[in-house]
Formats: C-alpha cells, structure tokens, sequence
C-alpha cells in the first residue's frame, strides 16, 4: 500500500520541476513511510510513497520493464500477481523482481489498455510509455484506492492519491464548487467524479484515463456491476457461498509483513476471521475496540469469536467521550466528511498497527447482502408503492408527510412522518431520502434563499439518478445495492477506510469486495437475503448468515444489529457543546452565504433543550466548519 503523485505536461514539453514534485508528494508520506522514488523525463515526473508489504527488498518504485521504457507508480495490492507472472513469463517477458508491481508494466506491453481487466486487486496506478508518448492511469473496480487529478491554466495534469498533495501545488485552482455544499448535506460526503474544488476531480471506480501530449484527456468505464442472467437457487447459494467466501479469503493473506484483522464482533468480521482461521496453521491477529457505554460496545461478541477460534487478540477500551480527534478529522479526508464512525475506525487502525502492518476487514456485507435497516424499510415501502397508483399515492402521503410532527423523542414505529414523506416519492426519490443526512426539506430550511438560488435547481439527487439509469436490473433491493456500490461504498465506506488506515501506514484487504464475490453475490436472489424469518423476524443478509451458521454462533448472526456509531447526539450537549456552538456560529460559517443564520441558531437551541435530536445534522455543521475554517 502506497501514495502515487505525477505531474504531465498535456500540451508541450517541459521540464518538470523535481523539487515541486518531492515537496508535496512528501504530504502523503503517511501512506508510504518505508521509501520514496522518482523518475523525470521532458514530459512527466512521477513520485512514489511506499509502504512495504510484498518483496520487500525489490519492490522499490517507481519500477520499469526490461530497457526502461515502460515506468509505473502503483498504489495497492495485485492478488493474482503470481498467475499473471508465470502467464507473462511464457510470453516473453523477463521479471527482475517479485513484486507485484513488476506485473502491471508487462501486461501493459502484452495487452495494453485491456491489462487492468486482468488485474485481481485493489489499486491505482500510473504507467508512462515513452515509445508511445502515453499516461494511463487507472483505479479498481469498486474504487478501494483513491486518485485525485486537476488540470493546472499552465497546461499540466497534477494527480495524486490523496487531496491534500493537489492543495499543495500552487498552479491548481481552488476555487470551491457551488454545489458542493448541496451535494455534502446531502451524502456526508462529495459523491464522485466531484470534489470540493471546482477543478480538482476524482478518477471514478473502475476507469481508466489515458492521455497523450497535444490531445485531450478521457477517461473509460471498464467494469460495471452486470444484470445477473439469472438468480441462485437457495440451494445453489447456501452449497457454494463458504467456497466463494474462502478464496477471496486466501488470496489476501500474500504478505511479506504481520497479517491480521479487525474483529468487531459482527457478522462481516467474524466471518473473515472464522475463513482466515481455517487457511491459517497459526493463530489470526485479531483486534477489537469497546466502548465504556453498553449501547455502543460489541467486544464481549468479539471475545466470543476470538475465544472460539483460538486468535491471539488485543483489545482497547475507548471512552466515549474521546473527542480529542475531531480536528485531527480534516486534516485527514481533505475535504467535508461526515461518517461519525471515522473516528472508532482510525483508533482500529492505530491499535493494528502496533502487531500487524496488513489488516483484513468485513466491509462489504451488508452492501451485497442486504444488511441496513434502510434495505428492509425500501423494500416494505416498495410494496406499498406497488399496490398504490402514483396519482393517489402522492397527494394521500405527500400531506400526511406534511401533518405528522417529527417526533424524534419517539419510539421507532410513532415515528411515521418520514415514511410518509417516502411513500409519496418513487423509489429512486425515496431511497434518496433514506440516505440523506439531511433531506431535501430539512436542507431547503438550512440553506440560504441566496445560496437555494445559486444551485439554479441542482439537487444532490442527481448522482443518484444519473446512477439509476444506468443500473442493471430493476429488481428494488438489486437496484439499491447497485446505487450504494456507485455511492455510499466508494465515497462513504471506502474513503473512510482508506484515510483512516494510511494515516496509520496500515494497509487494510476487504475480502467481502473481491469483485468476482460481488458478481457472484449479485447473482444471490434478493428473496433469500432479506426474509422474513420464522422465530427471528426480519432478516437482513439471511443467505450470508446461514451459511455461516457452522462457523459464527447464532447469538452473533442474529442480534440486532449495531453499527460502529459514536455518541455525537450526547456529545453536543456536553463535552462539545461549546466546540460545536463557537464552530457553526464562526464567521467563516455565517459569512459564507450557504446558511440561513437564524435556522442554524435554532437548531442549535432545540438539540442543546432537548427538543429535537439533530445530532447527525450538527455533525454534518461542525465538519463543514472544520474544512471552512480552512479555506
């Protein structure tokens, strides 16, 4: 796991000026702390941080082929590497090293831009062909490993892995985008292709860019998330999932370094670690954190596993009160992000790091099995839909939406107002709102009238749409998951992982995200992952949990499900309480034009009386503070 940097002249050839490239390559030195590397020509420089996990001795970078013509940057893990190797190897080409790198400039000679569909991984990487005058870069499927770009007014590309590299650059425009303040009230976070920046953009998942001086720059969709031609049996899911499962498992667990893994002690990371166990003749590393407070700690369920399987474990209590991270947070993700759980998720990251330099993880599950709560609410407000004609459906729910109170304060089934609100709205509209940190009601009472203007009718739901229409199959949960794994997993999920696990120089596998056990998951049919089950109610990821059942005690499978949350709602009315005040009521936050004053000032009231509970949305206000504070 490593940072990639790069400047490209588009337009003529111009000497790259090396110091520039190393000073702000060098701000990404906590993805790649073991070894840095260069390479300059008339055309490109190109720069490499690297955290050293395969060869350890030869995988320096930046690597080239035989007589030097070819040179790559790489950023992430090549799990098929050593098939492609000897595959490579009958075909000519000659190795120097065993790094996985090596095999990425020798498949670019043999097949060209169709190489990354060979590759099994996570990655992003740039290769520089001198012959051809060519920059191809290009970024897994599901978009693991991040790749920001801009074009400078001076006519060169800047790329880089993270945010942070660009802002140092002094040719690169900063100038904010508009929307982007719709778009992250909205998400959490800015959806990709966008940033922050008006000129600084994100290589989306699973594309690729190619560029050659003097022609314009495009990207290419290579892998999209296909139409299964037809849906698994019960049978056929339950008889192969563990099979599937274990080798996704197994192609992870290359390394030249400490391995272990993060055990929660949900569903997702005790089945890595229950598939880990079986491949391994010693004990996993595994590591957990708790919690002080019993509503957000899962360890003892961590113990259980670890106790089962016999791990060599480590765990650390963290006080909920710890805040002492949140202005570290932007420093981290670059631009506004607002998933609470960053901050359990960088103390995991930093208690792993101390045994192990690669950790496996269970991200994915509930993204392709159906595992949210908000899965199992689409689906039962999706009946609803059905049964209703859309002409009467949206005046009878639309003012229902509009009568029923909000009632925070109560419990879960009392609170209708915002299913009410869904059921007026078609499924793409819907579950837009179910996603929404703020919806399009509450952020039209946010914003200002000057700022609602400025938008000229921009809705965050666009990306969303846009997705919709290209999506495979208009199976309700189907389309869902294929709208999170466009979304909510690469800008949401995976950006937290990746930023939080190199600020910790740990490199962090997610075998639940192979892309071939996702083709293979979408192909399980949505009947079998959410089913209403005899003795258990409604079941979430129901086909992943009974395969599982041999492996992972049916206690764990089958709790409620809990999250990895934080306690912001109580944050705010105590230990932060004036950090959150000072923040959303600084100037930079009332001079920025974005924010109806008296509408921030109130929310800010009801949540400290306890009226209302706007802890998610205060979250969202005190981390646009943090990034507005430096702008």
């Amino acid at each position: 796991m490593c940072g990639i940097a790069g400047i490209f002249n588009l337009y003529q050839s111009t000497p790259i000026q090396p110091e520039l490239l190393k000073t702000i390559n060098r701000r990404q030195s906590h993805r790649g702390p073991d070894d840095e590397g260069y390479y300059f020509d008339s055309f490109i420089g190109l720069a490499h941080r690297r955290l050293s996990i395969i060869d350890l001795s030869g995988g320096h970078q930046p690597l080239f082929n035989e007589d030097g013509s070819i040179a790559v940057v790489f950023n992430g893990e090549i799990y098929n590497f050593q098939s492609l190797v000897t595959e490579l190897k009958q075909a000519g080409h000659i190795f120097s090293t065993y790094s996985d790198t090596e095999v990425i400039v020798h498949a670019w000679e043999e097949w060209g831009e169709q190489a990354v569909t060979r590759f099994r991984g996570m990655f992003t990487f740039a290769i520089w062909d001198t012959n051809r005058r060519q920059l191809f870069i290009a970024r897994d499927r599901l978009g693991k490993k991040p790749l920001f770009y801009s074009q400078t007014p001076q006519g060169q590309l800047v790329f880089a892995s993270e945010l942070k590299v660009l802002l140092e650059h002094p040719d690169v425009n900063l100038t904010l985008r508009p929307e982007m303040t719709e778009d992250f009230f909205m998400y959490g976070y800015i959806p990709d292709p966008n940033t922050a920046y008006q000129h600084i953009f994100k290589l989306e998942a699973g594309h690729t860019m190619l560029l050659t001086p003097g022609e314009q720059l495009r990207t290419t969709p290579y892998w999209d998330l296909a139409a299964p031609e037809s849906c698994l049996s019960w049978e056929q899911a339950q008889s192969s999932l563990i099979e599937q499962l274990e080798e996704a498992v197994k192609i992870r667990l290359i390394a030249d370094v400490p391995l272990g893994a993060f055990l929660s002690g949900g569903v997702d990371s005790s089945a890595i670690v229950s598939m880990m166990a079986r491949l391994q003749n010693h004990p996993v590393n595994t590591c957990a954190i708790g919690f002080n407070e019993a509503e957000y700690d899962e360890s003892e369920y961590a113990q259980q596993i670890a106790q089962q399987y016999k791990t060599k474990h480590t765990s650390h209590i963290v006080d909920a009160d710890d805040v002492s991270l949140i202005k570290q947070l932007n420093d981290i993700y670059d631009e506004p992000y607002a998933d609470s759980s960053a901050l359990p998720t960088y103390r995991v990251c930093q208690l792993a790091r101390k045994s192990v330099k690669v950790a496996l993880s269970g991200d994915g599950g509930d993204e392709i099995f159906g595992g949210y709560r908000r899965h199992k609410m689409h689906l039962a407000e999706q009946k609803v839909r059905q049964m209703i004609p859309s002409r009467f459906r949206k005046p009878i729910f639309g003012s229902l939406g509009k009568l029923y109170p909000k009632a925070d304060w109560a419990p879960r089934p009392l609170r209708a107002k915002t299913t009410f609100q869904s059921l007026a709205l078609n499924q793409v509209e819907a579950y837009a709102s179910s996603i929404s940190k703020l919806r399009v009601d509450e952020r039209e009472q946010l914003f200002s009238p000057q700022y609602r203007q400025q938008l000229n009718g921009y809705n965050g739901i666009d990306q969303l749409t846009h997705h919709a229409h290209k999506a495979p199959t208009d199976d309700p949960l189907k389309l869902i998951q294929y709208l999170d794994i466009k979304t909510w997993l690469v800008g949401d999920i995976l950006t937290k992982v990746d930023r939080a696990s190199m600020a910790n120089s740990l490199e962090v596998r997610a075998p639940l995200l192979d892309h071939e056990f996702i083709e293979w998951a979408y192909t399980v049919n949505s009947q079998d992952n959410i089913r209403n089950v005899q003795g258990k109610g409604v079941q979430g990821k129901y086909a992943f949990k009974k395969a599982l059942e041999p492996y992972v005690n049916q206690d764990i499978l089958y709790r409620p499900k809990m999250g990895f949350s934080m306690p912001i709602s109580q944050w705010f009315r105590t230990s932060l309480k004036q950090t959150l005040y000072n923040s959303v009521l600084s100037t930079n936050m009332l001079d920025s034009g974005y924010f109806n004053v008296s509408h921030l000032k109130q929310m800010l009231q009801e949540h400290s009386d306890g009226y209302r509970d706007h802890g998610a949305s205060l979250w969202c206000l005190l981390m646009f503070s943090q990034f507005m504070m430096k702008q």
